[in-house]
C-alpha cells in the first residue's frame, strides 16, 4: 500500500488530525526512507503524549481502519491511562471503563495485537482503581463477558452474544495481562505492596474459574492454553499455592496433550518455582506423585529420542527437587517419595544421547546436585549421618553416570560435529568436572579409590582398554577433583602415577587428557620426584604432537615450575625434544612461549656453571634466525619472526632466575651459592652478546611500536626477573633506550626506563646513567606535549607513571637543573583531562607523589604556589562533570594530599575557583559550594570520607544526587 501524499516536508509541521496521524502512520510502516520513518516515528510519539490523544485513539479503533492504525490507536490508550492518567477526569473513569470493554469485545475475533493493546490498557486502568475505586475488578471483568450481557453494558451487546469462545479466549487475554501489566509497571513501593495483596484477593474469584475451563469437556485447546498461561501469570504474584494446588495438578493432566505439553510444562515450573510454595508443604508433598508419576512418559520419549518431551518432564522434576530440596528432606515420612524423585532426576542427568548433539536434558540437572548437597551438608551431624546413609549410594551412581554422560563419541561421528557443537560439549565437559569435584566433599577418599580401582581394572583387560571413551572418563574424574583438591595425601596417588604409562596414547582426545592429569599432580610429582622418571616420556612423546600443543606444553611447565630441583637427570632429554619441536615449528606462537616459560625454570635450577652453556645451545638458532632477519628489509613476515622470536627470549627469561630459592617460591629472591660471586648472571651475558644485533634491528625498525615494544620486552623481562643483576647492562642499555625514543618516542620504553628506575635509581654507581636517561626521556616527552598530546594517550600515561616512580624512588633527581619542573606540573594538569581513564588515573598518582615533595624540593615547592590553583581549578572541573565519575576516587586523594601538605593555600585555591558563578556546574549553589569546601578541608587523613564528600559534591554537579544512579 503506498502511503498518501503528506502536505508539507513531514508529519513534524502538520496539525493533530485524525487524518495527520493515519498518514504518520502510513509513513512509518510503509514509507521506505528510513529518514522519513524516524521523522513519522518521533512526531508519533510526541502525539501520543498531547491531550488530543485521549480523542483521536478511539477514531483509530474505527473497524474501516487497517490493523497498524488500530493498533497505534490501541497502544496510545495504553499510553495516555499508564502515563497521563491523573490527566483525566474522575466522572470520565466510568465511560472509558465501559468504552474499553466494549472494544475489547468488539476485537474479540481480532486482530489479536490490537486485543492484547486493549486488555493490557483496560489492565492499566484497573491498576489506577484498585481498591479503592474498582474493588472487584475480576469479578466485574467477568460478568462483563458473560454470553446474555443486558444492552444497557455497552453498545456491542449483539456481538457479545454471538462468539462466547471469542468472548472466554479475551476474558482470559485480560485476567492474564493483569499481572504482567502489575509486574512491568513502575509503581511506588507502598502502592505495589497494597495492589499485590488486593490482586491476590481476586485470586479467588480467578482460580475456580480457570479451573472449570480447564476440567470441562467443551474446552477447546486453545482455550486451555490460555488458562494455563493465565495461571503462569497469577503465579508469579505468589499467589498462594495452598489455594490453587488443586488447579496445578489439574495442569498435569495436559502434560499428555501434545499441542498443549509445552504451555503446561511452563505453567507447571512457574507455579512449584515461586519460593513462596515452601510455606504450604501439604500441597507441595499433595503434587509429588503427579511429578513422579511422569516417569515412565519421561522413560518411552527418552528411548523413543523425543528430546522435547524428556526435556520439560525433566525441568519438571529439576523444579519440584531444587526449588524446595530441604523442605522436602524434612518432611521423613515421605522420604521415600523424595528418594524417587532424586532417582528420576539422576535417570534425566544419565539421559540417552550425546550431549549436545541427541539430548540437551542432562545439562539441566547439574545444579540440582549441589543444592541436594549443601542441603544434606548444612543439617546437624546426627541428622546428616541419616542423610548421608541413604544419599552417598545416590551420589556414586551419579559419580558413574557424569562419567558416562563425558565419553567423547567415537572420532568418525565427532569429526561430524559442528564447531559449535563440539564447543557446547566442552563447556559440559568443564561443568561435570565442576560437579565431580563438588561430589569429592561428599564422597571424600573413597571417590578416587573407586576410580583407581576401576581404571586398574580397565588397564588390564585388553577387551575393555581398547575401547578409549572409558580410559579417558576415569582419568577426567581423576583430573578434576586433582585439579582443585588436595591430593597429595592421597593413597592412591603412587598406583595412578603407576597406570599411567600403561595407556596408549594413540588417541588425540585421551593423550590430551592424559596430559592435563600429569599436569595436575605436578605438586605430588615434586614430593614424589622417584616417580618423574616413568611419566616424563610421555610428557616428551605428547610434545612432539601438534593436536596436544596446548596440553604437552602447560603440563611441562608445570612440572618444570613444580619439580625444577629434581629435573637434573632429565633436563638434557627435555632441552633436546624441546629445540627440536621449536626448530620445526609444531606449536603455535603462545605455546613456544608457555614452553621457553617451562625452560626458563628447568635452567634456573641447574648448577650455575652449566647454565651458560645449555643457555646458549637452546637459543643460539634462535639468535642465528633473527641475525639473519635483521639484515633483511621490513616486510610483514619478518616483522611477525622477529616479534615470536624476541617473545620468546622474553618469556625464557622471565622464569630464568638462579636467585630463585631452592623452596621454589617464586618472585623470593634470595641467593643461592654461586660458582663464584663474581661470575655474572647468565641472562646477561647472553644480553651483552645479543645486544649489537638489538640495535640493528631497532635500526630498521625503530618506527614499528610492536617491534620497539618487543624488544623493550626482553630487558623489561629480564630486569623484572634479575633484579640487581641485571647492574652491567644499565649503562648501555640507558644510553640506547635514550636515542631510540629521542628518535622516536614510543610508550614501551618510558615503561621500561621506570623498572630501570625502580630497581636501580637508588644506587650511586648507577645513578649518573640514570639521571641522564631520565632528562633526555623528559625533554622529548615536553617536545610531544608542546606539540600537543593528544594523539599519544599512550606516552602521557607511561611518562605520569615513570614520574610517579622517580618521585617515589629517588625524588633526587628533581634536583637536576636540566629538568624543567613548571613544564612537567604543566604536562601532569594536561594528563588530568584526557578523556582516557588510564592517563587520569596516572596523572593522579603523579601529584599524590608530587606533593608529599614539594617540601624537601625547593623547586617543586615554588611550582605548587605559583601553579596549585590550577590543578585545584583542573580537579574541580573534572570533578564536577568534566571526567567520568569513577575516576573520582583517584581526584579525592589529589585532593586529600593538597590538604595534607599545604592547607591554607588549598583553602585560598577552593575559594577563589569556586566563588565564580556556575563553576564548576550550574547545578550547585554557592552554598552547595562552600559546604563542600568547608567539609573537604576538615579532613586530611580519612582516605574514605575524602572520597564520600568528593562523591557526593560530584552527583550534585551532575544533578544525579537521590536520583538513584549514586548507588552505582
Amino acid at each position: 500500500m503506498e502511503p498518501p501524499t503528506n502536505p508539507g516536508d513531514g508529519p513534524g509541521e502538520l496539525e493533530l488530525t485524525v487524518d495527520n496521524v493515519e498518514s504518520a502512520l502510513y509513513q512509518l510502516y510503509f514509507d521506505p526512507d528510513m529518514e522519513r520513518k524516524n521523522v513519522a516515528q518521533k512526531w508519533l510519539t510526541q502525539a501520543q503524549g498531547s491531550a488530543q490523544a485521549w480523542q483521536f485513539c478511539w477514531a483509530l479503533l474505527s473497524p474501516d481502519k487497517i490493523p497498524e492504525v488500530q493498533f497505534f490507536g490501541a497502544s496510545t490508550l495504553h499510553t495516555k491511562i499508564s502515563h497521563h492518567w491523573s490527566d483525566l477526569p474522575t466522572d470520565q473513569h466510568e465511560s472509558l471503563r465501559m468504552q474499553l470493554l466494549s472494544h475489547i469485545l468488539y476485537f474479540s475475533s481480532g486482530p489479536k495485537m490490537v486485543l492484547t493493546r486493549l486488555c493490557v490498557a483496560l489492565a492499566s486502568m484497573a491498576l489506577n482503581l484498585i481498591p479503592q475505586a474498582w474493588s472487584q475488578p475480576v469479578a466485574d471483568m467477568v460478568r462483563a463477558f458473560q454470553p446474555q450481557r443486558p444492552d444497557s453494558e455497552g453498545g456491542s451487546a449483539a456481538e457479545a452474544s454471538q462468539d462466547p469462545h471469542a468472548h472466554c479466549l479475551a476474558l482470559l487475554e485480560l485476567l492474564t495481562v493483569l499481572p504482567e501489566e502489575f509486574q512491568s509497571g513502575r509503581l511506588a513501593q507502598v502502592r505495589r505492596t497494597q495492589l499485590r495483596e488486593a490482586l491476590a484477593g481476586e485470586w479467588k474469584v480467578v482460580c475456580p474459574m480457570l479451573r472449570q475451563l480447564l476440567q470441562s469437556q467443551d474446552s477447546s485447546n486453545q482455550v486451555k492454553d490460555k488458562v494455563l498461561r493465565c495461571l503462569s501469570s497469577w503465579v508469579r504474584l505468589d499467589v498462594p499455592l495452598g489455594e490453587s494446588h488443586e488447579l496445578v495438578q489439574d495442569c498435569f493432566t495436559e502434560l499428555s496433550n501434545p499441542e498443549l505439553f509445552d504451555t503446561a510444562v511452563e505453567t507447571i515450573v512457574n507455579a512449584i518455582s515461586q519460593p513462596d510454595c515452601q510455606r504450604y508443604v501439604d500441597a507441595l508433598v499433595k503434587l509429588m506423585p503427579l511429578v513422579l508419576g511422569l516417569h515412565d512418559q519421561l522413560r518411552k520419549a527418552a528411548q523413543g529420542g523425543d528430546m522435547e518431551t524428556s526435556h520439560g518432564i525433566c525441568r519438571i522434576a529439576v523444579a519440584m527437587g531444587e526449588t524446595h530440596s530441604r523442605i522436602l528432606l524434612e518432611q521423613v515420612d515421605h522420604w521415600q517419595e523424595y528418594l524417587a524423585l532424586v532417582n528420576m532426576i539422576l535417570y534425566c542427568t544419565g539421559i540417552p544421547g550425546h550431549y549436545p548433539v541427541s539430548e540437551t536434558t542432562s545439562s539441566l540437572t547439574l545444579t540440582f546436585w549441589y543444592t541436594l548437597q549443601d542441603d544434606i551438608l548444612s543439617f546437624d551431624e546426627e541428622k546428616q549421618a541419616v542423610y548421608l546413609q541413604v544419599y552417598r549410594p545416590v551420589y556414586f551412581q551419579l559419580v558413574d553416570v557424569l562419567l558416562h554422560k563425558s565419553h567423547y563419541p567415537s572420532q568418525e561421528e565427532y569429526t561430524s560435529w559442528s564447531s559449535d557443537d563440539k564447543e557446547q560439549f566442552r563447556i559440559y565437559r568443564v561443568d561435570i568436572s565442576d560437579t565431580l569435584m563438588y561430589v569429592y566433599e561428599m564422597l571424600g577418599a573413597e571417590l578416587l579409590s573407586n576410580l583407581y580401582d576401576r581404571l586398574g581394572r580397565h588397564l588390564m583387560d585388553p577387551q575393555q582398554s581398547a575401547i578409549w571413551q572409558d580410559t579417558e572418563a576415569l582419568l577426567f574424574g581423576f583430573q578434576s577433583i586433582a585439579e582443585t583438591i588436595d591430593v597429595n595425601y592421597s593413597d592412591v596417588i603412587p598406583g595412578l602415577i603407576g597406570l599411567i604409562p600403561r595407556i596408549n596414547i594413540s588417541n588425540i582426545m585421551l593423550a590430551d587428557t592424559v596430559m592435563y592429569t600429569i599436569g595436575s599432580l605436578a605438586e605430588w610429582l615434586a614430593d614424589h620426584p622417584v616417580m618423574l622418571g616413568g611419566i616424563l616420556p610421555m610428557v616428551l612423546q605428547g610434545l612432539a604432537k601438534a593436536e596436544l600443543s596446548v596440553s604437552s606444553v602447560s603440563t611441562l611447565k608445570r612440572i618444570c615450575r613444580e619439580c625444577r630441583h629434581d629435573l637434573g637427570p632429565y633436563a638434557q632429554d627435555i632441552l633436546t625434544v624441546s629445540q627440536d619441536v621449536l626448530l620445526k615449528e609444531i606449536h603455535k606462537s603462545s605455546q613456544c612461549m608457555w614452553l621457553m616459560q617451562a625452560l626458563g625454570f628447568l635452567l634456573s635450577a641447574l648448577p650455575v656453571d652449566e647454565i651458560l652453556g645449555r643457555l646458549h645451545s637452546l637459543i643460539t638458532p634462535h639468535i642465528q634466525r633473527l641475525d639473519t632477519l635483521a639484515h633483511r628489509e621490513p616486510d610483514p613476515t619478518n616483522k611477525q619472526s622477529i616479534i615470536h622470536i624476541l617473545g620468546m627470549l622474553s618469556s625464557l627469561f622471565t622464569t630464568l632466575d638462579i636467585n630463585r630459592q631452592a623452596d621454589g617460591s617464586e618472585g623470593a629472591a634470595s641467593p643461592r651459592l654461586t660458582a663464584s660471586q663474581s661470575t655474572q648472571n647468565p641472562v646477561v651475558v647472553v644480553l651483552q652478546q645479543v645486544f649489537t644485533l638489538i640495535q640493528t634491528i631497532l635500526g630498521k625498525w625503530l618506527d614499528d611500536s610492536d617491534v620497539v615494544e618487543a624488544v623493550c620486552g626482553v630487558f623489561d623481562k629480564s630486569v623484572r626477573t634479575l633484579l640487581h643483576d641485571f647492574g652491567p647492562m644499565v649503562a648501555q642499555l640507558s644510553e640506547m633506550l635514550g636515542q631510540i625514543y629521542s628518535t622516536f618516542p614510543q610508550a614501551s620504553a618510558l615503561d621500561l626506563a621506570r623498572q630501570m628506575v625502580h630497581i636501580f635509581a637508588g644506587e650511586e654507581h648507577h645513578f649518573s646513567n640514570i639521571k641522564s636517561l631520565t632528562e633526555m626521556l623528559t625533554s622529548a616527552t615536553l617536545t610531544i606535549f608542546q606539540q600537543g598530546p593528544r594523539d599519544h594517550p599512550d606516552i602521557a600515561e607511561s611518562f605520569m607513571h615513570l614520574h610517579a616512580q622517580i618521585l617515589k624512588r629517588k625524588p633526587d633527581l628533581y634536583l637536576s637543573e636540566q629538568l624543567d619542573i613548571k613544564a612537567l606540573f604543566y604536562c601532569g594538569i594536561l594528563s588530568l583531562k584526557f578523556p582516557e581513564t588510564p592517563t587520569v588515573k596516572a596523572a593522579s598518582l603523579f601529584f599524590t607523589e608530587l606533593l608529599p615533595r614539594s617540601k624537601d624540593v625547593p623547586s617543586l615547592g615554588e611550582v605548587l604556589q605559583n601553579d596549585g590553583k590550577l590543578l585545584t581549578e583542573t580537579i574541580l572541573q573534572a570533578v564536577g562533570g568534566g571526567s567520568p565519575r569513577s575516576l573520582a576516587e583517584h581526584f579525592s586523594e589529589v585532593l586529600l594530599s593538597l590538604n595534607r601538605h599545604c592547607p591554607a593555600l588549598l583553602s585560598q585555591w577552593l575559594k577563589e575557583t569556586l566563588q565564580t558563578p556556575g563553576f564548576p556546574s550550574a547545578q550547585v549553589s554557592s552554598e552547595q559550594k562552600h559546604t563542600f569546601s568547608q567539609q573537604l578541608l576538615r579532613e586530611q587523613s580519612n582516605k574514605r570520607r575524602v572520597k564520600e564528600i568528593v562523591k557526593e559534591f560530584s552527583l550534585l554537579c551532575r544533578g544525579l544526587q537521590g536520583s538513584g544512579y549514586s548507588e552505582y
